[in-house]
């Protein structure tokens, strides 16, 4: 169990949660949400010991193993993949190297045999005999194979570090795991894997996400952190979502008879006070105006954009055809001999763990790459709009605001105009007049999808959107898209977004695509049949 009691944090004496009391217990899942810049990587900082609080203390129990999913991809890089993962109980790995090197001794005295004994001892109780199978099935579990467990990290890439970073996290039974944004850059099967494990795990699990069916999935309870608090909710993510939503819409509904009732109390002192035969009342009516107050509606955190795209003419039958594509990078062929025909009503999505070979597909879709053999050919009446995985080309370098940025994409130049559309998508005030060259990650996300909303394009496409973009700017997305009524091509990591959005899925996976006209659920019940048929 974790107890924190009356915590609070500033920075700069600016407080950023204050009087925070919670408990945490074995056997749930909490899914920490808040906006960006809330405070939710920092609240798992505090809890894991990295940082201290301001006020207050987290109390763990004696002989608490927790266990925390590092972020750094590079800090074992000098280590065999093995290694790093039983590093996840760093006890064990040390008794492990001590108790080799006493073997390894070529003067192996009786004081070491001793010592031997008492480290063999706690390495049995720790669970070392089996530390390299347990170790192997969570890797394999996560997608790493067999081959590659004693390679270097160093040798590995940067998704597959992911993955064994998450093993290390998870490896050896802690009884407190600690997982901020532990789905980013995993496929798949691999989320699915981890829903999985976290479902059946006994211990505790504080995890930060933006992906909304993972919270949904795994979470017993929903911390959220929002006014300057950190609460508690019992429920997943949706059950949080509507039950917040149904509250502030009372508390206005409240607040609007509240002030109806004041402006009729108001108006009837206003016409009578002066009325000797009505003073009485318009006195009685004055003391129960002082006593009808306003509930004070704290100001949240979260701010919702308004995303929605439209075409400017409705193209015609036909829309895209790929007919017998092939592309290498690098001398590596990542496509090869691609066909498919997108149809009028298609919202198709890319998925998969071949993410160069994705890439690689929606820069020739958008003209920046030629097919080394085969066609693309779009209808003559569509236009399309591309959203790149990596947009650093359209920022990096310019040091024009954001409403110049913005000019250049607009047909109405303006201001009134780009302020009120840039407001839209939360750039207010003189946020407008920022470089763009200095943006946030999320800051460019909403500038690029505001470039694509001003394209009035019959055909979008987008390389992961929903990367650096908060809940509530993913939910913003994806009502977005899902209300877009032209063809969409799209690549995200949010499971949600995929199923709501997508009636056509199109996976890249090692070197086959496998193209379903389904929603993503039925596409993953597709697969899991035919894996067992396999």
């Amino acid at each position: 169990m974790i107890t924190v009691s009356n915590l609070s944090l500033q920075y700069g004496g600016t407080p950023l949660f204050s009087k925070v009391d919670l408990q945490f217990t074995a056997g749930n899942c909490y899914g920490v949400i808040g906006a960006n810049g809330a405070g939710k990587s920092t609240f798992l900082k505090i809890l894991s010991g990295e940082i201290e609080s301001t006020t207050g203390y987290v109390d763990i129990k004696p002989n608490t193993r927790m266990s925390v999913l590092k972020q750094d991809q590079n800090m074992y890089d000098d280590y065999p993949v093995m290694d790093t993962v039983i590093m996840g109980n760093q006890r064990l790995y040390d008794i492990g190297k001590e108790k080799d090197a006493i073997y390894d001794k070529p003067d192996f005295s009786d004081e070491d045999g001793l010592r031997a004994a008492v480290l063999e001892e706690e390495y049995a109780e720790l669970g070392g005999w089996e530390a390299e199978s347990d170790a192997s099935q969570l890797l394999q579990g996560l997608g790493i194979p067999t081959s590659m467990h004693y390679l270097q990290m160093s040798e590995m890439d940067p998704r597959k570090k992911v993955k064994v970073l998450l093993a290390q996290a998870l490896f050896g039974h802690p009884d407190i795991i600690l997982m901020d944004e532990p789905t980013n850059n995993l496929d798949v099967n691999s989320v699915v894997w981890l829903e999985d494990f976290l479902m059946d795990y006994a211990g505790t699990v504080i995890v930060v996400s933006h992906d909304r069916f993972f919270l949904n999935t795994v979470c017993t309870h929903i911390v959220d952190i929002d006014y300057g608090k950190i609460k508690m909710y019992v429920g997943n993510y949706d059950f949080w979502y509507d039950s917040s939503q149904l509250m502030q819409k009372l508390i206005k509904e409240k607040n609007k008879k509240s002030e109806e009732k004041i402006k009729e109390l108001e108006e009837f002192i206003r016409r009578f006070s002066a009325n000797k035969s009505k003073s009485r009342q318009a006195t009685s009516r004055r003391k129960m105006l002082d006593k009808l107050t306003l509930e004070e509606m704290p100001a949240s955190s979260r701010r919702y954009p308004w995303v929605g795209f439209k075409m400017d003419r409705e193209p015609g039958k036909d829309r895209l055809f790929v007919t017998e594509v092939s592309k290498s990078v690098d001398g590596v062929k990542v496509i090869d001999n691609l066909s498919f025909i997108m149809n009028k009503t298609d919202k198709i999505a890319f998925i998969g763990d071949n993410e160069l070979a994705i890439t690689t597909m929606y820069k020739m879709l958008a003209g920046e790459l030629e097919p080394d053999s085969g066609t693309i050919k779009w209808g003559v009446s569509t236009t399309q709009a591309y959203f790149p995985k990596d947009n650093s080309a359209y920022f990096a370098g310019c040091e024009d605001s954001i409403i110049d940025w913005m000019r250049q994409f607009s047909e109405d130049k303006r201001e009134s105009y780009l302020r009120t559309f840039l407001g839209r998508m939360l750039f207010t005030g003189d946020d407008v007049y920022k470089p763009v060259n200095v943006l946030s990650g999320g800051e460019r996300v909403r500038c690029m999808l505001s470039k694509l909303m001003l394209s009035g394009a019959s055909v979008l496409m987008l390389d992961q959107p929903t990367n650096h973009l908060d809940l509530e700017s993913i939910a913003a997305l994806n009502n977005g898209l899902t209300d877009f009524k032209g063809n969409i091509i799209f690549t995200t990591h949010d499971h949600q977004m995929i199923d709501s959005v997508a009636n056509r899925i199109i996976e890249f996976t090692g070197d086959k695509v496998i193209d379903r006209s389904v929603t993503y659920e039925e596409y993953i019940e597709l697969m899991k049949e035919q894996n067992k048929v396999d």
